[in-house]
């Protein structure tokens, strides 16, 4: 697996009048009133840098989760191979690029097919304070990449269980 670091494009800010991008705000805001207690959000965590796709890719569904240890990104590329796929980190920003080339030539007496079909995808994260660089992990199964972000002792000690009693 390559671990190149990759030049991350900026793109511009989406315009004001996307519908779109107005209600994901507007349901943020909403999560935040009611659901942060001042807390970060996985959201506000690893903000997510504007993605990129061409040629009809789909941009990847991605599950960000987190354990006492580590945190983890799920992204399923279904068609990809492990060597269709590229895994950096540069400074604090965790990039994931993939590229599909696909052909498909079927002859007949009568007929004869041939396509192809290219596409690549490019998402790009910021990354939590506390995370150990060096120990970050990819690992590609069955269409699926894990990437495995575990926490520095120092971000693990700061995790603290407050006992809840009754009144």
């Amino acid at each position: 697996m390559n671990t190149t670091p990759v030049e991350v494009k900026k793109t511009a800010a989406p315009r004001a009048n996307d519908p779109w991008q107005s209600f994901r705000g507007e349901m943020d805001r909403l999560f935040d009133r009611f659901g942060g207690f001042g807390l970060p959000t996985m959201r506000r965590m690893f903000e997510t840098i504007p993605a990129e796709s061409n040629f009809g890719l789909n941009l990847p569904a991605v599950d960000l989760t987190e354990d006492d240890k580590a945190y983890k990104i799920t992204a399923e590329l279904p068609g990809l191979e492990e060597k269709d796929v590229d895994v950096s980190v540069t400074g604090d920003i965790l990039t994931l690029k993939g590229e599909k080339r696909q052909a498909k030539e079927e002859k007949n007496k009568n007929w004869y097919v041939s396509e192809r079909a290219y596409g690549s995808f490019q998402r790009a994260f910021a990354l939590p304070e506390g995370i150990d660089r060096d120990k970050i992990t990819a690992e590609f199964a069955k269409g699926v990449l894990t990437v495995s972000l575990p926490k520095s002792p120092q971000a693990q000690k700061q995790q603290k269980k407050i006992e809840v009693k009754a009144a």
